[in-house]
């Protein structure tokens, strides 16, 4: 199963709401079907998001049928557009920014069938890019897993997070294809249930081995010595390396260091904020209050009870044993080892 995949002139998305129980496919022939996809969470995952607004912008550009003069506004309206969807996770603005370079990198061209192609080559680039990084991330995690290892992970880092192989699970992958013995605790994550319904499908499918655990238990196979090593994957990484990844990532950094266990965090340099001093700085979406009154539809709390529904936590850098990054593994000081990393970069 793929994420998103480019179909010549439109971006095919697997619509991981329907997961596990129903595989459908949406088809985006606009940038506003690509928005609407990314803020209804059918394509997610900090990567994924990322390399679907590309194709969006893309998308923007075939869509335009103004006068040439005209074409900047537009595209200006579609890359706005695109990055209201989710606030948390950089990716999304990374990828645009990188959209809208290449269209600043055709100053002078005046045929719009060029822009479009230089603009379509881009989104590819940007989606081949994630391949590659993820294998690395993979490469250079696969070290910190032992020979047998039972590891917990958090929310859904697999391939339906990225364009292919996953940040997290690319490290588990790469562990589990070089023979081994990995057992794999997968975190429910509440309440949009990504654990529970993708990462478990994607071990499977697999042939990983997996345990669904409800997310109120990690503590507990922590403290009985089932827990050996846990990773996660990443929305935004800060300058000083905290990290915002999935609501519930804070807690287990906390219980893994309570319990003297090792906590990683997996993502691609595209998703470290320079910018960014601090976690503080970072913004948390607030979702609909409805994912925390019901689940998929099916109501399981007062429909009136207030919610509160942040969808990210931030990790402080303190609980971090190591970044895990296609250029290899940082470890603190991190405001000193990351920017190094990005400079080198």
């Amino acid at each position: 199963m793929k994420a998103l995949e480019w179909m010549g002139n439109s971006l095919r998305i697997l619509d991981q709401t329907r997961l596990p129980v129903e595989i459908n496919y949406q088809l985006a022939t606009t940038y506003e079907d690509v928005a609407k996809a990314i803020e209804t969470m059918a394509v997610r995952g900090a990567p994924a998001i990322g390399s679907a607004a590309a194709y969006g912008y893309a998308l923007g550009a075939l869509q335009y049928s103004g006068e040439f003069e005209g074409v900047h506004d537009h595209m200006e309206q579609v890359k706005n557009r695109l990055a209201e969807t989710r606030p948390t996770a950089v990716n999304l603005f990374w990828a645009l920014r990188r959209m809208e370079d290449r269209l600043r990198e055709q100053h002078g061209e005046t045929d719009l069938a060029k822009i479009r192609q230089a603009l379509l080559d881009e989104a590819e680039t940007i989606a081949e890019d994630d391949r590659r990084v993820n294998r690395l991330i993979g490469e250079h995690g696969n070290p910190i897993v032992s020979e047998e290892a039972n590891i917990l992970t958090h929310c859904n880092a697999g391939s339906l997070a990225t364009v292919e192989y996953g940040t997290a699970l690319g490290v588990i992958r790469a562990a589990h294809d070089t023979g081994k013995k990995v057992h794999v605790y997968a975190d429910e994550t509440r309440p949009f249930l990504q654990g529970a319904r993708l990462t478990t499908l994607e071990l499977m499918n697999d042939k990983i081995p997996v345990t669904l655990i409800a997310d109120n238990m990690a503590g507990f196979l922590m403290q009985q010595g089932k827990i050996d090593l846990v990773i996660v994957g990443a929305d935004r990484i800060a300058a000083n390396g905290d990290t915002a990844n999935k609501i519930g990532t804070y807690s287990l950094a906390v219980l893994a260091q309570a319990h003297g266990i090792p906590f990683y965090v997996a993502a691609p340099t595209s998703t470290i904020d320079l910018k960014v001093p601090s976690g503080q700085d970072i913004p948390i979406e607030e979702r609909n209050p409805q994912e925390m009154r019901e689940v998929f539809g099916v109501q399981v709390a007062p429909a009136d009870v207030p919610v509160y529904n942040p969808a990210f936590d931030v990790t402080p850098s303190k609980l971090i044993t190591g970044i895990i990054t296609e250029k290899g593994i940082v470890s603190s000081p991190y405001s000193v080892n990351l920017l190094k990393m990005m400079v080198r970069s």
